[in-house]
């Protein structure tokens, strides 16, 4: 039997009318969030809610004043309400409570006001962000030098090795199109979907990320791949189940069918990007692929699958998956150099020659890092440090798809993940 059986059963046992205070509340919160994307364009990173809320958002055009002082006021009636019996619907509370304190401190940030780094993930994400001292990255390099051999720098002889598991130009949709389709059953095997679920694929250029998942409502996506940059051949099943199953869009599927849809609860039709929600959800699309494809299971799909479509030598697979698992180990690179570089204590250029030491990058790779911090800022510790806390969290229990589903189909926060 489908295992979504059991989180319905959990929906049943906690079904009751939820406080009516709440309802108003998420409303306010909608049209909150929506006034704020009018002056910030990526904040909204989704919403399939009434048109008549986002079209009246602006026509307002509320000022980030106004936005600032309502929002405040907001939470603190959300705070006034008890915490109701009903798990679900605390967890209902609960997310009201920390999405709006995101909501307040992006409007502070517009107005110019200015956090630390580690505040300002404290703030927008609710989170407590460990740091990687110089040490870490030492260590792991070393490994990688004894791992590595040849001519030149480590770094000249990671990317000359990387560049043999490129996939040709010709080659990249089938790669990913094979990738969507196992990630895809994999994940039926274990949870439910409704049947109208689908997505659309694009192709993209001059982006500062790698893919991006555009939730439209009615169990739709549109995944676009950004191909400036050579694609290795592990990146089809990063990207698929990341960006696909059972990643963003059966998190967004499972949200509004049984949040929105099941619940009634119109705060899910709007995703404000610099929140908590962002950390469930890239730490989720990134386990998603351990999820999938345990241990050895994405190296032996890699291998028998993606490398015949790439045209890539089979016979370096093991030893490529292995270094890419110590690269895995500088991933967090990329938050220490956001730090400090958005803390003053390096310039643009000392981040990206950082990045570069200290994360392996490519300079074309750490440049688009740069302009991914750029623009996004602290978004950066969502993809690594959301993956460590959805990954201890799941895997507590005994059954990981069952853990893994009730999270990504319930209002469950980090501090959510970090009590449970």
């Amino acid at each position: 039997m489908k295992r979504l059986l059991g989180i319905a059963l959990l929906f049943v046992a906690c079904a009751h009318v939820p406080p009516a205070s709440l309802d108003t509340h998420a409303h306010e919160y909608v049209r909150l969030v929506l006034a704020l994307g009018e002056h910030d364009a990526d904040w909204v990173d989704a919403y399939y809610g009434p048109p008549e809320l986002r079209e009246a958002a602006k026509g307002e055009k509320r000022t980030l004043g106004d936005i600032h002082a309502a929002a405040t006021a907001l939470r603190a009636e959300v705070e006034s309400v008890p915490v109701p019996a009903d798990r679900i619907v605390a967890l209902r509370r609960n997310y009201l409570l920390e999405q709006l304190t995101a909501l307040v401190t992006k409007t502070e940030m517009l107005q110019g006001k200015t956090f630390s780094f580690d505040e300002e993930v404290r703030r927008l994400y609710g989170v407590v962000l460990p740091r990687r001292e110089d040490a870490h990255f030492e260590r792991v390099l070393q490994e990688l030098e004894r791992a590595v051999p040849g001519e030149g720098s480590l770094l000249e002889r990671v990317e000359a090795y990387r560049s043999r598991f490129y996939v040709p130009a010709d080659k990249v949709d089938a790669v990913i199109q094979a990738a969507l389709k196992e990630c895809r059953v994999r994940t039926l095997a274990h949870i439910e979907l409704p049947a109208a679920e689908s997505f659309s694929l694009e192709y993209v250029k001059d982006k500062p990320w790698s893919g991006y998942n555009w939730y439209k409502g009615n169990f739709t996506s549109l995944i676009q791949i950004n191909t400036d940059l050579p694609m290795g051949v592990q990146r089809g099943l990063d990207l698929a189940c990341h960006e696909g199953y059972p990643g963003h869009h059966t998190y967004n599927v499972l949200l509004e069918k049984n949040v929105v849809r099941d619940r009634g609860w119109i705060e899910y039709t709007v995703y404000p990007l610099n929140s908590p929600q962002s950390l469930i959800a890239e730490g989720s699309g990134n386990y998603g692929l351990e999820l999938a494809f345990p241990g050895e299971e994405r190296m032996r799909f890699d291998r028998d699958v993606l490398f015949p479509i790439a045209g890539l030598d089979q016979r370096e697979a093991a030893r490529y998956y292995e270094m890419l698992r110590l690269i895995g180990e500088l991933s967090y690179a990329s938050n220490e150099a956001a730090r400090r570089w958005l803390d003053g204590e390096m310039t643009r250029d000392e981040a990206k020659t950082w990045l570069m030491r200290n994360g392996l990058s490519t300079a074309e790779r750490a440049e688009q890092q740069m302009k991914f911090i750029e623009r996004y800022r602290s978004y950066v510790i969502n993809y690594n440090f959301g993956l460590d806390l959805v990954r201890a969290h799941v895997e507590k229990s005994g059954d990981r798809w069952t853990a893994f589903e009730e999270m990504i189909s319930t209002p469950m926060l980090p501090s959510n993940l970090e009590r449970e």
